[in-house]
């Protein structure tokens, strides 16, 4: 799509504001362009990004945290340098710290355990595989003691190849096939989300004829309007997710009347990249009047609310931490239940990019470093790099904000404005929009762009026929290939001429 992306990606872009109800979420957790994106006296810088003191520095919240400086001053990621990574696996290179997807995989289980535990329930965190998924982040996971939810027949597929318990696998989907469906219920699957009655019926007809008993849950649409992209919010009413709160009931008594068909409960997702609580609490409130509604003809032992927890991507992003967010999401469900004076259920969350997305960097190398002179008194820089929205689509579709930093070195430069870009056919092939570099950047430097694990791996194209990169992980100063990168040979591969040819 060269020519919508070029038309829909300006240079500035003014940022649409969507005020969820009944909380807002602090500006400078924005998620795309800012609105008033530009300070008076810099008219393309947004307000929030200040001139660093040292243009070499690594903000706390935004790297893993294994990331340092070595002597030399190159970018170190769990004792293995970007040099020697780039030498050894060439740019651009996912590189992802496997001791920071347990460690966040492990304490957002313990938090919303032991919030769960302080109401007499449990809780169930499913690591949601569209975030990032390869068989090495599954076993990571679910070594830590967490689900995963899937939502293809594809992920799946990889969930499985690694051994994934398939009573601990969750179903998602708004366009479930048949064949997906069979997949899932032949390999006894935990727990399918249904979000049509069109799915509902295929499951019915599967289970019928084969006499599996299968374990579902109703996605619904709550109505909070999460503050987030458009994209990314997905509990309005006008979007393709779920059913309505007011048609759950008359769906439930037909999964309840169905043999072989068990409801378990409702499932809920407000959005992604949320700061704070409010919206879940809200949203829950909303979900356990329909749930103790649902209790008059049977139980309804799990609430699932879903996930989005956001993640900082710039210095001045401050997500909430998760031991506070658990206690105050499982807090909200408890209030509501009280309320109306009825059992809490056992609850269920689908955190993908607050596990693995700080866990991951990109190494890019520098191609060209091209002054701009923006007004009289403003240059910005283009430093155009060897990957783009080929291998992280989220600026392009989300006007999503990213860091960067030099990663084969220090520099005693002035700080300079810079717009890091990709080496693809469009304007909008944005990879870090606004930035503060050493002056002094230049062609061959290796560029660091944190904050990658999620979305951006799961998001690459092979747009200008750009092989994808090979995802590398790095623990206790080693490294290893977890995906392998595409080669030229292997895109022609695919070429049906290619082949003809070659076999002529």
């Amino acid at each position: 799509m060269p020519g919508a992306l070029d038309s829909c990606r300006p240079v500035v872009s003014p940022r649409r504001t969507v005020r969820a109800r009944g909380f807002h979420r602090a500006a400078a957790s924005v998620d795309w362009f800012p609105s008033v994106s530009a300070s008076p006296d810099r008219p393309t810088v947004p307000t929030w990004l200040e001139v660093p003191r040292d243009a070499n520095d690594l903000a706390e919240r935004v790297w893993p945290a294994s990331t340092t400086r070595d002597a030399a001053g190159a970018l170190q990621l769990a004792g293995v340098t970007a040099p020697a990574l780039a030498a050894r696996f060439g740019t651009p290179l996912y590189v992802i710290d496997e001791d920071e997807v347990r460690g966040r995989a492990s304490r957002t289980l313990a938090a919303f355990t032991a919030a769960a535990a302080r109401h007499g329930v449990s809780a169930r965190v499913y690591y949601a595989g569209k975030a990032f998924l390869s068989t090495e982040v599954v076993r990571w996971v679910t070594q830590e003691g967490l689900a995963v939810d899937v939502a293809s027949e594809g992920e799946l597929a990889v969930a499985l190849a690694a051994g994934a318990d398939p009573s601990r696998i969750g179903v998602h989907g708004n366009n479930k096939s048949v064949a997906q469906l069979e997949r899932a219920v032949a390999a006894g699957v935990g727990s399918i989300v249904l979000d049509s009655l069109e799915e509902l019926d295929r499951l019915s007809a599967i289970v019928a004829r084969t006499g599996a008993t299968q374990p579902v849950l109703v996605r619904v649409v709550s109505g909070v309007h999460a503050e987030t992209h458009d994209f990314l919010a997905t509990a309005h009413e006008d979007q393709k997710f779920g059913f309505a709160l007011a048609d759950a009931p008359a769906v439930v008594a037909r999964i309840r009347a169905t043999v072989g068909l068990q409801f378990i409960g409702l499932h809920c997702h407000i959005g992604s990249q949320i700061f704070g609580s409010a919206g879940f609490a809200e949203s829950a409130r909303r979900l356990v009047a329909v749930h103790a509604e649902l209790l008059a003809a049977g139980a309804v032992p799990v609430l699932n609310l879903g996930g989005g927890f956001g993640i900082a991507y710039t210095r001045v992003d401050v997500p909430s931490p998760i031991d506070e967010l658990a206690e105050q999401i499982v807090d909200g469900v408890a209030l509501a239940c009280a309320e109306r004076g009825i059992p809490i259920p056992h609850l269920a969350f689908e955190p993908g990019r607050a596990i693995v997305g700080p866990a991951g960097v990109t190494l890019y190398t520098v191609g060209t470093v091209k002054p701009v002179r923006v007004s009289d008194d403003l240059t910005r820089t283009y430093v155009s790099v060897d990957g783009g929205m080929s291998d992280n689509a989220r600026p392009a579709l989300y006007g999503a904000h990213y860091s960067a930093r030099l990663a084969s070195r220090v520099s005693s430069a002035d700080a300079a404005l810079v717009r890091v870009v990709g080496m693809h056919c469009e304007s909008g092939d944005i990879v870090v929009d606004a930035e503060y570099l050493p002056g002094d950047v230049a062609a061959d430097d290796l560029l660091a762009v944190p904050a990658t694990g999620a979305y951006c791996f799961s998001l690459a194209s092979n747009y200008n026929y750009v092989p994808r990169p090979p995802v590398v992980a790095v623990r206790g100063g080693e490294a290893r290939v977890i995906v392998r990168g595409e080669t030229i040979d292997d895109l022609l591969a695919r070429d049906a001429g290619v082949a003809l040819e070659r076999n002529a």
